[in-house]
């Protein structure tokens, strides 16, 4: 794989936790591998909350690091050395070596003294490198708001007449239920 950006790597079919959690604090790469910096994002996770596999992969660790559960999934299919997600703070249902799936439960959120209360620490690595593990996401995952319907072209909204072509007349206004034409906002 190249340089990698969100559509390479978009081979997540979840978020970690939640169905759109919200993001605490972002990536923030150190500019020296051992300056400051934010090697992941937190996302918003309550204490006990089911904390899933993003994509298909195999368990590379599941356990304690400095106080943490942590659990690492190297997945299937992303090149040499493998895309690595890490998740963490977690109580593991998982064992390394395990074989997951997307979606797969790897263990729950715990509250265990991590650096932001009320979150999972999301991670992403290939080899040493961290990179941005929001760019596993696909965009649908990521685009924020409710679905919105759009008219189809040539359909008529309910209530209003179509013309021969199937579009409504300009500036007709639609029949209500009892055939009144339909009064426009200062209409009195």
């Amino acid at each position: 794989m190249g340089a990698g950006g969100a559509s390479e790597w978009a081979v997540a079919r979840n978020w970690p936790v939640g169905t759109r959690p919200a993001v605490l604090r972002g990536w923030d790469p150190p500019a020296t591998p051992y300056g400051p910096g934010h090697r992941g994002v937190d996302l918003a996770a309550a204490d006990g909350a089911p904390v899933r596999a993003v994509a298909a992969g195999r368990v590379s660790f599941a356990g304690p690091v400095a106080g943490r559960g942590v659990v690492s999934v190297e997945l299937t299919g992303t090149g040499e050395p493998p895309l690595r997600t890490t998740y963490e703070p977690v109580l593991a249902t998982v064992h390394k070596g395990d074989r997951v799936v997307a979606g797969q439960v790897l263990g729950t959120a715990e509250a265990a003294g991590s650096h932001c209360t009320a979150c999972l620490h999301w991670g992403l690595l290939r080899g040493e490198t961290y990179l941005d593990p929001l760019t596993l996401l696909p965009p649908w995952l990521l685009n924020s708001g409710p679905s919105r319907l759009l008219p189809v072209l040539g359909v008529p909204l309910p209530g209003e007449r179509p013309t021969p072509e199937g579009h409504p007349e300009p500036g007709e206004r639609p029949v209500t239920r009892h055939g009144h034409a339909g009064r426009a906002a200062g209409d009195g």
